[in-house]
């Protein structure tokens, strides 16, 4: 199946969608030399395919197989920030109104797919991104389903929630998650159903209905409410390093948690994308101090 989306406002394919892969060598979503990015996902019709190419700021052409491929051109507007709203967003400091007008076309993707967004998500709590995405990868490989269509070589669509429950705990050490991130993971599996419904939800009341699953805090609920609900205020409080780097970039200092939270108040209800802009701007923060140490739980 095969659709063209014009949308009102521009577009960049790229980088509203970066948020969503896992890794450059994340099975579900890879980028082409072509420029097109090809992206699997489990639907509630069944297991899709889709390549994405950018024809220019207001046109993207979508080309989807599989039985969840009308589900997909029916949701593709959600997919590239069609329900971005950025009424009353103001960027105000300076290095914010360079980015945001540099970057007309970055939206808030909205995938409505809950467990795919937070599955990967937990897998990252308390562990550096390399650990994480080699752990998904691996897992995906090896319990994720075939990829319908054309797709490039080595992609497959994610586990279905039973799928992940059904992981032998000698797998998840192989691929160096703890005891305790599998534990959440499954716990998660078990109430996939429920948690999908909060789509529907205002973002308040679905926040509370992630949070509701042991093991989900603030900082795992707001990085699945930006990807699956498209929340643009979502701020991922007790990130290692966010915190650090969105004080460097805005103040020339690093912050603690509750410090970003109270300079970041004025954004809201676009504090997620205040974050946004700031990760695509360039800004970085000193290289000194301590890092998060790798921790191989397979030697364990």
């Amino acid at each position: 199946m095969e659709t063209v989306w014009r949308p009102a406002l521009p577009v960049d394919v790229r980088r509203t969608l970066a948020p969503l892969a896992r890794g450059r060598r994340d099975p579900t979503h890879q980028h082409q030399a072509d420029g097109s990015l090809w992206r699997t996902t489990l639907t509630p019709d069944g297991p899709a395919s889709y390549r994405l190419t950018q024809r220019g700021p207001y046109e993207i052409s979508c080309q989807a197989w599989g039985g969840g491929a009308s589900w997909v051109l029916d949701t593709l507007p959600d997919l590239l920030g069609a329900r971005d709203c950025v009424d009353g967003f103001e960027p105000q400091h300076p290095l914010l109104v360079k980015t945001h007008a540099r970057h007309p076309g970055l939206r808030i993707p909205r995938t409505n797919r809950v467990f795919e967004s937070l599955a990967p998500t937990i897998l990252e709590q308390k562990v550096t991104g390399l650990q994480a995405q080699a752990g998904f990868r691996r897992l995906v490989l090896l319990y994720g389903g075939a990829a319908p269509g054309p797709v490039p070589e080595g992609m497959r669509v994610p586990p279905a929630p039973e799928v992940w429950r059904r992981i032998p705990s000698w797998e998840w050490h192989r691929a160096g998650v703890d005891p305790q991130r599998s534990r959440h993971l499954l716990a998660a599996a078990r109430v996939a159903g429920r948690l999908e419904e909060a789509t529907g939800l205002e973002p308040a009341a679905a926040l509370a209905r992630l949070r509701t699953v042991p093991g989900i805090g603030e900082w795992t609920a707001a990085e699945v409410a930006l990807r699956a609900f498209g929340d643009a205020d979502a701020l991922s409080v007790g990130d290692y390093h966010l915190s650090k780097f969105v004080g460097w970039a805005l103040l020339g200092k690093p912050l603690g948690d509750a410090d970003m939270v109270a300079l970041l108040e004025p954004w809201r209800p676009h504090r997620g994308r205040v974050v946004r802009l700031l990760e695509v701007s360039g800004a970085s923060m000193p290289r000194f101090g301590p890092r998060m140490t790798i921790q191989d739980h397979r030697a364990m």
